[in-house]
């Protein structure tokens, strides 16, 4: 069965606007879980803009909870990720500047640095993943980089699909891209941007294990609640 992460990172944010502890991250990884969701994800951003250390350390103790632990390459953060042990572990590229993550993975630039990364989660049992643009050839170079996993940046896809346009091109190659994963043993998972209809769309591709959403289900639920915009996710990916 086709699995769901919930990225609450956002839950933080709008505790972070007043510098307060309302409402508790930690609440909110117990909350999708009781509503459904396979797993919780977190991004412990270098600047801490959203998910703090404390909320790591906190979500990373309930293991009832499986935990994707979102980081960067900074040696600092790898620290703090390796000794709160997350279950899962999902590399991603990090920009001061961005709104948002913009891209996945350069993985020709930095691959000495990601192979040693993904050794050491090794030696500790975490399922690493990286995130990562599709195309073949970082398919082709994620699984000489011996990772278990590749999540597909489907921003790009996203955008077209809430933009009304012609998004053909894209989903043939997010498509090509699952499909080789897959071949040569790699699992795939899909995340950023996703809505109801992009979601959709992309779970008709057989070789998506996992799907991995934050932002949309944070805003939807301001209107619908939590546990009902959780539960249509799992209606659609079923």
């Amino acid at each position: 069965m086709t699995r769901l992460g919930i990225n609450i990172d956002h839950i933080a944010t709008i505790r972070n606007a007043r510098g307060s502890t309302h409402p508790d991250p930690l609440l909110a990884a117990k909350k999708v879980i009781n509503s459904g969701a396979n797993s919780v994800t977190i991004h412990l951003r270098e600047d801490r803009r959203h998910i703090k250390d404390s909320d790591v350390f906190k979500i990373c103790k309930e293991k009832k909870i499986l935990v994707n632990l979102e980081i960067s390459l900074n040696s600092k953060i790898l620290k703090i990720a390796l000794r709160n042990q997350p279950n899962f572990i999902c590399l991603v590229p990090e920009n001061r500047k961005e709104i948002t993550t913009e891209g996945g993975l350069n993985l020709s630039k930095n691959k000495n640095k990601i192979k040693k990364i993904i050794s050491q989660f090794k030696k500790k049992n975490i399922r690493t993943s990286l995130f990562i643009n599709p195309t073949i050839k970082d398919i082709k170079l994620a699984k000489k980089l011996d990772t278990d996993c590749i999540e597909l940046h489907t921003g790009k896809i996203s955008n077209l699909v809430k933009a009304n346009k012609n998004f053909y091109r894209e989903l043939v190659m997010i498509k090509k891209c699952c499909k080789l994963a897959s071949l040569i043993g790699l699992e795939v998972h899909a995340g950023h941007g996703l809505d109801y209809k992009t979601t959709k769309i992309l779970k008709k591709i057989k070789q998506i294990e996992e799907f991995n959403i934050g932002h949309f289900i944070i805003g939807e639920s301001i209107f619908y609640g939590l546990d009902k915009t959780i539960k249509t996710f799992k209606k659609i990916i079923k």
